[in-house]
């Protein structure tokens, strides 16, 4: 599920029925509608482009938003106007009230759970996560929201101020879009006068995806189509061959490629790549498995916390636990997988301040992202002619 932070045009509602700083649910159209209104101008109301998107092209939900636009502070002009326009990327991370203890921004991902007993798979923020500011603090909230859950950040490389595809990869490094929770993508899409961030069609994408894989992230984005007719960079078309687009991927970074079955999202690495080649964090899919899988052992047992430390409540989590691992390698969903209780891992002086500590192996399949056949002449069949 994604969480996506941003504006929305919500000048015209009364002032008490505004959401501000409020994490909303939506499961479609029609509720994003009335709960922040609706604009075709995308620059200044980022959540509308992503909501179009969703449910309008990708049809997944729910997801959650997150609108950091108040009326009565972000304003210009005299007489004060209300001006979308003020609200900077300070007000997308966010932060505590010092008075009231009010979380703002990306704060706020950690009442996501409480409120709605979904966990955040996704964080978002088109038009925004162009500022390296801002995506490296979706990288860092993903990581242990609410101390526990792992989510991916999707963010953008601004195309207005990278242009050319040479100069992508040493942007992203520069600007230390290096995360292993973090996809990082470029440039932007183009639907018929719709121009979409590409971290907002890989969230539908990825939606998609998952919901073909029975809702278990563990098929990667890449090679998958993508709601468009065309790829631009400050406003051009961008036409990448498929070298160039591997360039890219080679680089850590996901971009749009028009080649075998139209416009698809192409690339399977995370931001981390390639300094970090360790499959669980440089593969996309393998990340998200490991996180998701993460997130339901903790979802699953936590009604086991403060239960007496016994052989019972040790032998039900691994018997549990390695049977749905069973049932996951049936499935092909991993290659093979076992959860242990080692003593090696759980010292007496643990035992004793209540700490048991268990230990999953687990292998996903990686994406199979090239396929080579060999072709080789063999003069061995024409001994065929005098047969």
């Amino acid at each position: 599920m994604p969480v996506v932070f941003g504006t929305a045009p919500i000048e015209d509602q009364d002032p008490a029925d505004r959401k501000v700083n409020e994490p909303v649910l939506c499961y479609s159209y029609s509720e994003f509608v009335t709960a922040f209104g609706d604009s075709d101008d995308w620059e200044s109301y980022t959540l509308c482009e992503f909501a179009r998107s969703q449910f309008g092209l990708y049809g997944v939900a729910p997801v959650v938003f997150v609108n950091v636009y108040d009326p009565e502070v972000h304003t210009s002009g005299d007489p004060a106007v209300p001006d979308p326009a003020q609200v900077t990327s300070a007000d997308i991370i966010g932060g505590v009230d010092e008075t009231t203890g009010k979380l703002t921004g990306l704060e706020l991902i950690s009442e996501v759970f409480t409120r709605f007993r979904i966990v955040p798979g996704l964080i978002c923020a088109p038009g925004w996560s162009e500022d390296p500011a801002v995506a490296i603090g979706m990288a860092a909230k993903a990581t242990g929201i609410n101390g526990l859950f792992k989510a991916m950040a999707i963010v953008d490389v601004p195309d207005s101020t990278v242009p050319n595809y040479t100069d992508v990869p040493g942007w992203k490094n520069d600007n230390n879009l290096t995360d292993p929770n973090m996809i990082v993508c470029w440039p932007k899409v183009k639907l018929g006068d719709e121009v979409f961030h590409m971290s907002t069609q890989v969230a539908g994408l990825i939606g998609d995806v998952d919901e073909q894989a029975g809702d278990v992230p563990y098929r990667s984005p890449s090679n998958n189509r993508l709601y468009a007719n065309s790829a631009v960079a400050a406003g051009k078309e961008v036409w990448l061959g498929l070298e160039q687009a591997n360039y890219l991927n080679g680089q850590g970074l996901i971009t749009a490629l028009n080649f075998v079955g139209g416009w698809k999202a192409w690339g399977n690495r995370t931001g981390c790549y390639p300094s970090i080649t360790d499959p669980k964090d440089a593969f996309i899919p393998i990340r998200r498995f490991f996180s998701w899988h993460a997130n339901t052992f903790i979802l699953t047992y936590f009604q086991k916390v403060d239960w007496p430390i016994t052989r019972r409540l040790i032998q039900t989590i691994i018997d549990s636990e390695n049977i749905r691992l069973n049932g996951f390698r049936a499935m092909e969903i991993i290659l093979g997988g076992r959860i242990v209780f080692s003593e090696d891992e759980n010292p007496t002086t643990d035992l004793m301040d209540g700490i048991i500590r268990f230990h999953t192996y687990l292998t996903p399949p990686s994406p199979a992202r090239q396929i080579v056949n060999t072709l080789e002449y063999d003069p061995a069949y024409l001994q065929n002619l005098f047969s």
